[in-house]
């Protein structure tokens, strides 16, 4: 597979690179949480993190004052599994390089994406990077098996917490599987079978042979 840089042109349809941010601090404050042994961990919002002075800097110049939170997904990864969206854009830091699986929400056909449209994008260590509201994004890979990833999350506020009650009233609605996250499952995932709506075909795209 192809993988892109984040500073190519083939990234301005799926998002942006921010600029004029510190990220040092933060940094360090990440590389300070274990990885998992094996498999990776998610966090909405972690204190440690977001006692960093780069956090006010992201909610009030990249969120424009919206209160956000800063959390972390971190381990061991190289499979696309699920892709998901957000009604808002999110903000991905590394602590070292990490590359993201990435398709469109208007690729999406009668509920399903066909992985032949994902492109892959290797981010730089401490570069932060816009992932627009319409672009399919999921759990990152890392760039180096050792090493593991370590990738900041910004979101706004209560984004992937408790999904909240309603009763579905169109095929989308049954693609929620937390606060502000449609999810679209590929069969062979952990999640197709806890339930998650089935919404890739064709390969379960595993980049360990392109890295």
């Amino acid at each position: 597979m192809v993988i892109y840089s984040v500073c190519d042109p083939a990234f301005k349809a799926y998002g942006k690179v921010l600029e004029g941010y510190d990220t040092e601090e933060l940094l360090e404050a990440m590389e300070a949480i274990p990885l998992p042994e094996e498999g990776t961990a998610y966090r909405p919002g972690i204190e440690s993190l977001e006692a960093c002075a780069v956090f006010e800097e992201l909610r009030d110049r990249a969120y424009g004052g919206m209160p956000v939170q800063l959390g972390m997904c971190w381990g061991h990864n190289t499979r696309l599994n699920c892709l998901e969206y957000h009604r808002d854009s999110e903000i991905n830091i590394g602590s070292g390089n990490f590359i993201l699986l990435l398709a469109k929400q208007d690729e999406i056909e009668d509920g399903v994406l066909d992985t032949e449209k994902v492109k892959a994008f290797r981010v730089p260590k401490g570069l932060p990077v816009e992932v627009y509201a319409t672009t399919l994004h999921y759990t990152p890979c890392h760039t180096c098996p050792e090493c593991g990833f370590r990738v900041a999350v910004v979101l706004p506020k209560g984004t992937n917490t408790a999904k909240p009650a309603y009763e579905p009233k169109n095929e989308e609605d049954t693609w929620m599987t937390a606060r502000n996250k449609w999810l679209l499952a590929h069969p062979d995932s952990k999640e197709a079978r806890n339930g998650a709506h089935i919404g890739l075909k064709g390969l379960n795209i595993d980049i360990k042979e392109d890295l």
